[in-house]
């Protein structure tokens, strides 16, 4: 790898009549992320230029946004698309959630920095302000980025989890959120799997339908995710991108974000649960909802 080999086809591709998007392609997905920060600055050094605004003079609409989120670090990726989801007109809850609801502690404790040097003011104080209820209180708490990250399952609390969330929803009339919220945001993984299990027995359905039947909305939305991404986290990144792309319209925020947030981490394990799940491949799905450069780049990062 030679950042400023990289650099000077790069400028080649985009200097002089049209341009070469094909080129840009090629080189921007066979490197990874460290590797395009070492381009963009060895870019600005030997050309003196920028290469984020001359990618952005030269592309447009989808695949302009593929091309600027994969030039992007990925803490700052994050920060930017919670900023959108939260300052736009009308908030993109689904934005939150799933970037909320899947990002481990360390993750979440450098986009809460981040997001602070970069805007001036908390991610938090965003999220109060933008959204209200018990779906505000679950954001707020997830991000803390405080749950549990250790492996310890102790049975005796998986019992009283699993009784407390039946006697908070199912057992009850009304439901006390707060117990789904206590429980789901701040337990370990093992622990969580666990506590499901158990809950299933007292029940007798699974915590999903529980929460689908108690809950609403966002809150619904939110919590499940919550527990999606416990059990297994690429196949709630296939559901995301399944829903992205079926029926009319493509949601393209949604598609993006996941393609180029997740192509360097589980893109193999996500392609493999999207073909379990809805027997086609995540390939062929992009390849007959997207067309052009769009989804020439899309079509790279999916791989396969």
């Amino acid at each position: 790898f030679s950042a400023e080999q990289e650099a000077q086809a790069l400028r080649k591709a985009m200097k002089g009549l049209g341009t070469d998007e094909d080129a840009i392609i090629e080189i921007l997905t066979k490197l990874n992320v460290s590797q395009r920060q070492q381009v963009l600055i060895t870019y600005k050094s030997t050309i003196g230029r920028d290469l984020i605004d001359d990618l952005k003079s030269e592309l447009s609409g989808n695949f302009e946004k593929v091309i600027i989120g994969l030039m992007t670090p990925t803490t700052m990726y994050d920060v930017h698309e919670l900023r959108r989801a939260l300052k736009g007109a009308g908030t993109d809850e689904g934005c939150l959630i799933e970037i909320l609801a899947s990002r481990t502690n360390g993750e979440i404790r450098r986009i809460n920095e981040n997001y602070k040097i970069q805007y001036g003011r908390t991610l938090e104080e965003d999220i109060v302000s933008d959204t209200s209820s018990m779906f505000r209180r679950v954001l707020v708490s997830l991000a803390t980025g405080n749950r549990d990250e250790g492996a310890y399952v102790d049975d005796a609390l998986a019992q009283q989890d699993a009784q407390c969330l039946y006697e908070a929803g199912e057992k009850k009339w009304g439901t006390d959120e707060v117990q789904f919220m206590a429980i789901l945001c701040t337990r370990n993984r093992h622990h969580l799997l666990r506590v499901f299990d158990v809950y299933r027995g007292i029940a007798n359905k699974d915590i999903t339908d529980s929460i689908k039947s108690e809950m609403s909305g966002d809150l619904e939305d939110a919590l499940l995710a919550v527990v999606k991404c416990m059990r297994n986290k690429p196949a709630y990144f296939a559901e995301r991108l399944y829903k992205s792309m079926k029926g009319l319209g493509t949601d393209d925020s949604t598609l993006i974000r996941v393609m180029v947030s997740r192509s360097e981490i589980d893109m193999l394990d996500i392609r493999r649960e999207f073909l379990a799940m809805y027997g086609k491949s995540l390939h062929s799905f992009i390849k007959g909802d997207c067309s052009g450069d769009y989804r020439k780049v899309l079509l790279r990062l999916c791989g396969g």
